[in-house]
């Protein structure tokens, strides 16, 4: 029974949103006042005295009637079993979603005011905040009093909460890796009487096929690969490609683009897209992918039954009235098989996933709660604590089918409302954990329309296989996140050129784009990552 205590709400900030350099300016004044024993945290409530913990919360704006942000089931609960026994009062301190780096650099700020935890999502804003001394350093925290947090977490989710070897950070653990599945048309190899290809160079062959002999009757609107300039349609294909790399080229040639490696300077880019202008030339792809950014031109070829192939982030088609449900509408016995099929020279399906790590969970070096704060943290880390918190009450929120807690179909309003901020209350984890992968993945699977779980789990396994991590760097790269956004636009555009050109002038644009890359940001970035990399090998 959850009791009736109710969690503090923060005071609203006085403080207007200020320009970046103010708050960067009285960030550092705040961390340079901070009490000498602010970065060990005094444990008050270890000596008998009750305290209070602040924790950042993000607003969303949808809380229930009968809730607010600050006040909840989630709220409550967290204070009746960990709060009270540890004489601890939880306060929640609200911050919108849509402007959350912005207003945590103004509680960064504050100094006095600001929550015991804050995170980001941000890595640059995280390795600012780590550059300029304004976080504390969790090191001895989490082996005094995070032992299941540690656990939980393991050594390569917390490698990504470390700025030059210091652990300021508490990254949280996402559940699933994996990110792209490519699928094809199974009723058109059927038709044709052809296998499933099982190479870059056999899919090329079936996708001739696909052109030559219309096996969907398109009438001539037959696209063999469904392309867009979006991540997911390109990253497979051009990663196949990329050569087997010493250490050093894969830390100092690939390029972080925001949040995701690129692979512009590594060996074999050039040779994905020479491929991609052969298959565009010869018809074989999107024609216009190079407008088709959220997607939906993609999505409207693959439902009406025009793309006999193409990538996707893995579990995409098969939502409820997703592209494969509207296909089947459309185009009765329509069959979209998971494949793994872009295969480079080693053999391997190669294909980015995501970092372990999703949020960055950090205690302001000013915080006089840094013990409390590590103790809250590693509660909720512990297993049957953060499956109650994820999955709200058997019977009435889930029921257990083969290990996993299913959702309840309509559930009553008031389990509804249990769980509405469950993501943004559950900090260390990014999507449910059931203690292993395989459990998560299945979990996941079981989300989704029970007509297609054999499908969804071929494309998990898809995405899962022959993965490989972003590659980690123990510093920022300024560079990066000066010219980032910059070099994002200049490597579509370079894709989107270098494929529509004419065959016979593909060298020289390639040439032109890559130095106008260079010259934008590129070589800076170069730079900057060979002599951090020469840091990392001398530390």
């Amino acid at each position: 029974m959850i009791g009736i205590r109710r969690a503090k709400v923060a005071p609203a900030t006085k403080r207007a949103a200020t320009a970046f350099g103010l708050a960067c300016t009285l960030l550092l004044a705040a961390c340079s006042n901070a009490a000498p024993e602010a970065a060990e945290g005094t444990d008050g409530a270890a000596k008998g005295e009750r305290v209070t913990l602040k924790v950042e919360v993000f607003d969303r704006g949808n809380s229930p009637a009968g809730s607010t942000i600050t006040d909840n089931y989630m709220t409550n609960l967290i204070q009746e079993r960990f709060g009270d026994p540890n004489g601890i009062d939880m306060e929640y301190v609200p911050v919108p979603r849509s402007e959350e780096v912005e207003k945590l650099n103004v509680l960064m700020a504050s100094g006095g005011d600001v929550p015991d935890i804050v995170f980001t999502y941000d890595p640059n804003t995280f390795n600012r905040y780590a550059e300029q001394g304004g976080l504390t350093d969790v090191g001895a925290l989490l082996d005094e009093h995070g032992p299941n947090l540690k656990a939980f977490l393991g050594e390569d989710v917390l490698a990504y909460g470390k700025y030059k070897g210091v652990q300021y950070a508490i990254p949280a653990k996402r559940s699933v890796l994996g990110k792209y599945a490519s699928f094809i048309r199974q009723d058109w190899l059927d038709k044709l009487g052809m296998p499933v290809p099982q190479t870059t160079e056999e899919l090329y062959t079936v996708l001739k096929a696909f052109k030559e002999q219309d096996p969907g009757g398109t009438g001539g609107q037959v696209i063999p690969l469904g392309m867009t300039i979006a991540s997911a349609q390109y990253e497979p294909l051009i990663w196949s490609f990329i050569k087997p790399t010493t250490e050093e080229e894969k830390y100092t040639l690939t390029q972080q683009l925001g949040s995701n490696d690129y692979p512009t300077l590594l060996p074999g880019f050039k040779d994905a897209l020479q491929f991609m202008n052969k298959l565009y030339n010869e018809g074989l792809m999107s024609k216009d992918f190079a407008l088709d950014k959220d997607k939906k031109k993609l999505g409207e070829d693959v439902s009406t039954g025009k793309i006999g192939f193409f990538s996707e982030d893995d579990i995409n088609p098969f939502y409820d009235n997703g592209s494969y449900e509207t296909l089947q509408t459309n185009v009765p016995g329509a069959i979209l098989a998971p494949v793994d099929v872009y295969a480079n020279e080693e053999g391997k399906h190669a294909k980015p996933m995501y970092a372990p790590n999703g949020m960055y969970i950090m205690i302001p070096k000013s915080s006089e709660r840094a013990v409390e704060a590590i103790k809250y943290l590693d509660w909720m880390a512990t297993a049957d604590n953060l499956f109650e918190l994820q999955n709200g009450v058997e019977g009435e929120n889930y029921t257990m089918v083969d290990g996993i807690p299913v959702a309840v179909e309509n559930p009553t309003e008031e389990a509804a409302n249990r769980l509405y901020n469950v993501g943004d209350m559950v900090i260390v984890s990014n999507g449910k954990q059931l203690g292993s992968m395989e459990l998560n993945l299945k979990a996941r699977a079981m989300q989704m329309p029970p007509e297609f779980q054999d499908e969804v789990d071929a494309a998990q396994r898809v995405a899962n296989t022959d993965v490989f991590a972003p590659v980690l760097l123990d510093r920022p790269i300024a560079a990066q996140t000066k010219y980032g956004t910059t070099l994002l636009d200049k490597f579509n555009e370079m894709i989107v050129k270098t494929t529509m050109a004419k065959p016979e002038q593909f060298e020289s644009v390639y040439e032109t784009m890559l130095k106008d890359y260079m010259a934008s940001g590129g070589q800076a970035i170069l730079d900057e990552r060979k002599a951090v990399y020469q840091e990392m090998k001398a530390d």
